[in-house]
Order: C-alpha cells, then sequence, then structure tokens
C-alpha cells in the first residue's frame, strides 16, 4: 500500500452525472437499466437484420423467421436477468445472500454477473431453438453479434455509478473516484466499455459481413466467447477486484473475474477450430 501514497493529486475530474435519467415520485430510471434495455433491444433489432439477409446464408437460405426473434426477446431478457442475478450471486457474494436471502430479490441494489447472464442466454437459446427447430449455432451465431453494444452501454453505466473502477494508478488519464478513497485509479469501466464494446463489435462485423462466417455456424458465436474473455482477462489486470473477494489464492493479481473467463476463451477457441462450413443448406423453417 506505500506506493499508493506516492500518486499524484492531479487527476482528471469525475463528470459526476446523475445514475437516475428520470425520476417521477418514487420511480426512477437509471442509466444502468437503460444500458440493459437498450443493449438487448440492439441486439434483437441486429440479429433480424442478420437473419433476413441471403447473402449472409449458405445458399440464400435463411435460418429463421422474423416473429422468432421477436418471440425470442422475451426469453434472452429473463436469461439475461435470472442468469445474470443468479451468477453474481453463485460467484461473488454468497456468504451475503446465505446470510440475508431476501436481498437476492433486491435487484434495485445491483449486483448482476456477466458470466451467469450468458448462461441464461445459452439456456434460452438452446430450448427456444429446439421448440422451434432452429439450427441451435445459427441463432447464438446472430444474438451474439449484436450483444457487444449492450455491453459497452453497461460499462459506461458502471462509470456513471462510480462502480467497479480500476487500481490505483499514476496514468494521465487517472480518475479520482468520488467512493474510490484518496487514490487516483484506471477507469477501467470505459477500458471494459472499448474492448467488450466497440472492438469486439467491429470484429464480429467484420466476421459476418467481410468474412461470411455467418455460414460456418458457432464460429461467430466462438469469437465472441473467445473475445469477450480475453477482453475481460485483459482488464481484470487494470481493475480492482469486488472487496469482498480480493485477490484470490495468495496472489496479487488473480481475480474472479479472470477465473470465470479463462473457460470462455478455451470454448471459444473450440468452437471456431471445430466449426464447419455448411455446403448444402436445408431449409430451416417453413
Amino acid at each position: 500500500m506505500n506506493e499508493y501514497f506516492l500518486l499524484p493529486l492531479a487527476s482528471l475530474p469525475f463528470p459526476n452525472i446523475n445514475p437516475i435519467l428520470v425520476q417521477i415520485g418514487p420511480l426512477a430510471v437509471h442509466w444502468y437499466g437503460i444500458g440493459y434495455i437498450v443493449g438487448i433491444l440492439f441486439a434483437w433489432w441486429y440479429a433480424k437484420r442478420l437473419a433476413a439477409n441471403p447473402k449472409l446464408w449458405p445458399d440464400g437460405v435463411l435460418p429463421m423467421k422474423p416473429e422468432d426473434l421477436d418471440d425470442f426477446i422475451v426469453w434472452a431478457a429473463i436469461g439475461v436477468v435470472l442468469g445474470g442475478r443468479t451468477g453474481y450471486v453463485l460467484f461473488y457474494d454468497l456468504a451475503r445472500y446465505i446470510a440475508h436471502p431476501l436481498d437476492i430479490f433486491a435487484v434495485w441494489q445491483g449486483g448482476m454477473s456477466f458470466h451467469g447472464g450468458l448462461l441464461g442466454v445459452i439456456l434460452a437459446m438452446t430450448l427456444f431453438s429446439m421448440k422451434r427447430g432452429i439450427r441451435t449455432w445459427s441463432l447464438f451465431d446472430v444474438v451474439a453479434a449484436g450483444v457487444p453494444v449492450g455491453l459497452g452501454l453497461v460499462r459506461v453505466a458502471n462509470f456513471i455509478n462510480s462502480e467497479l473502477w480500476g487500481r490505483p494508478t499514476d496514468v494521465p488519464w487517472a480518475i479520482e473516484f468520488p467512493n474510490g478513497g484518496p487514490f487516483t485509479r484506471h477507469p477501467s469501466q470505459l477500458y471494459e466499455a472499448l474492448l467488450e464494446g466497440l472492438v469486439l463489435f467491429v470484429v464480429l462485423r467484420i466476421l459476418t459481413h467481410s468474412r461470411l462466417k455467418l455460414k460456418t455456424p458457432r464460429f461467430v458465436g466462438g469469437a465472441f466467447i473467445c473475445g469477450y474473455g480475453l477482453s475481460r482477462i485483459l482488464v481484470e489486470f487494470f481493475r480492482e477486484p469486488d472487496q469482498q473477494l480480493g485477490y484470490l489464492l495468495g496472489t496479487n493479481w488473480l481475480t474472479m473475474g479472470m477465473i470465470l473467463s479463462t473457460p470462455m476463451v478455451l470454448a471459444g477457441i473450440w468452437a471456431m477450430a471445430t466449426a464447419k462450413p455448411v455446403t448444402q443448406a436445408q431449409p430451416q423453417v417453413t
């Protein structure tokens, strides 16, 4: 800790944006919630555009009906919320919720896990595709292609909320967060917004439209999983670990985010390495 006292006093000013966008009586609309809603709606809209473009699919055969994605958005929202909350409870603060089980339902207090939300959506996609007779990996591919936009928006909301900030640093763009102690810190939320949001979206856009990888089921989904995992592991070196967990296994660098993201990288590499083009597509819908 001694080196922290050597950090400079100068830093970029924290913008102090109100975390609440609109409040009418007891009803408050938070930027955090807006990030989730806009992200889900964008992923739905973008997936419909991908699924309706015959140039992107083998032999021009569309993989699903537009109304399939209209129905799936409800499944996706449920998977994100239930999976994200369950993942946070199990992975990040289990002792607290065992002691206070009713707090599990207090979602307005925050506490969502991307890894849990991903598992929830994967389960929703699997069940939905089986019910509708859609190729599961193709559904995963079109949904994954638009998800980075929502990830980026939610990370910006984390920054507005002054939460999940980075480790102390003396870089010129360091910020002294109002609840981050007397240290200048990495704005790690913005690092994640850039990598998990903008960069990952551009990479997937190149794969879908320039490399035509939607013709190779599970390649785009694998690239998303691997890309997110790598981005998260990298940013974890700059992000302050959750206070209730700290660093793991007696180290001063290993975090829960790294542990949960490593299997994602491996799974994503496997998905891309084993993906095979569909040479003669069969209609997935009638």
